[in-house]
């Protein structure tokens, strides 16, 4: 993770909760975790617009606030798989109404970039 130079001071729940699912992929591995997908490369192939790099990183920040916990297998080649932790699982509440309400407000938001798009064009 990050180290800061100035250290943050969170004075509110949504500046920590931020801090935690903040990321553009990390609402998803928890949703994607909690669904069973739990290797690197089965959460690569679902999520294909999200480089390895990208998504690894989002993991170890997971890992790091206590929301995933990784298993690593002492076989060749080396298997890993992570899981929520309870802590983690306390989080599924908001990630699914955050799925809930964009899939809710999709076609609306799918308007606006297509406008947005035909603006741009014109």
């Amino acid at each position: 993770m990050y180290d800061r130079k100035i250290d943050k001071h969170y004075c509110c729940g949504l500046e920590i909760t931020m801090e935690i699912i903040g990321g553009k992929w990390k609402p998803t591995l928890i949703n994607l975790i909690n669904q069973g997908i739990m290797r690197p490369s089965d959460l690569q192939r679902a999520m294909p617009d999200a480089s390895r790099r990208a998504l690894n990183t989002q993991l170890n920040e997971l890992q790091e606030h206590g929301i995933v916990e990784k298993t690593i297998y002492a076989v060749l080649p080396p298997h890993v798989e992570y899981r929520l932790s309870e802590f983690g699982t306390s989080l599924l509440p908001l990630t699914l109404a955050m799925e809930t309400w964009g899939n809710n407000h999709r076609a609306r938001f799918s308007d606006m970039l297509r406008i947005k798009k035909e603006t741009v064009q014109a």
